[in-house]
């Protein structure tokens, strides 16, 4: 692994996003590497102040509206672009979701981690709250100890690196176009391919769940309400 394609899809959440933006940049690790925002349909007043965001410098700004008519979530389009360009340069890819909020050590962290553990498919960071606890979606693993770890769990792409070795062996073009979301799918991949998900709890994050799909927050608040929507509108497709 020569280096890391650094993402972010976003969809309007401009609040989280700017920390995760700020974040990210203050973060870049050591090595080659490139930081893209893949702007997902956010409505014309957010996709202008996401243009006011690039103009900085801090990264390179990708309106999906460019490329596809297909609604939001693009997670497919972006998760296949990234790969392409990843394999010309073997280097992995490191998603950062707009509700997410690195460290200064997590990127070259998960780098490291990746380059140290040679059978590794996907390493990624424990999310937590602001005080620190283990939240949503690692709640599985709020009670381990303080290290690098084996998961036989899917690995969220809160922030996770996926590593060269995974890129090469699993074709995104294979994932099933008719979902929303691929983690699960992914993670259950490389085990299956006999590679490690590895799970940092050494390298936390902060999470704000679900900043950019406001509606999904009723997974905690009403719970009915939420699947009702799920199954009846086919909203959230994992």
């Amino acid at each position: 692994m020569k280096g890391l394609l650094i993402l972010t899809p976003v969809k309007d959440s401009l609040k989280t996003a700017r920390d995760t933006f700020r974040a990210v940049e203050a973060g870049l690790p050591n090595v080659p590497c490139t930081y893209t925002v893949y702007d997902d349909f956010s409505s014309p007043e957010n996709a202008k102040l996401l243009e006011e965001e690039a103009s900085r410098g801090g990264f390179e700004l990708v309106h999906l509206a460019d490329l596809t008519d297909h609604p939001s979530p693009n997670y497919l389009l972006v998760l296949q672009t990234a790969q392409r360009l990843a394999l010309e340069k073997d280097w992995g890819v490191c998603i950062v979701e707009s509700d997410v909020t690195v460290t200064k050590e997590t990127l070259q962290g998960l780098f490291d981690v990746a380059k140290a553990n040679e059978d590794a498919g996907i390493v990624a960071s424990v999310t937590t709250d602001e005080t620190g606890q283990v939240n949503y979606p690692y709640l599985y693993a709020k009670n381990w100890e303080k290290a690098v770890t084996e998961s036989k769990k899917h690995c969220s792409f809160c922030c996770s690196l996926l590593t060269p070795r995974l890129l090469k062996a699993f074709p995104f073009t294979s994932l099933d176009a008719t979902k929303n979301w691929y983690d699960v799918t992914i993670s259950h991949a490389s085990l299956d391919l006999g590679l490690k998900n590895l799970l940092c709890l050494t390298l936390p994050v902060l999470h704000r769940p679900h900043a950019s799909r406001p509606w999904k927050q009723l997974k905690y608040k009403n719970p009915l309400k939420y699947y009702w929507l799920k199954f009846t509108k086919g909203l959230d497709k994992i």
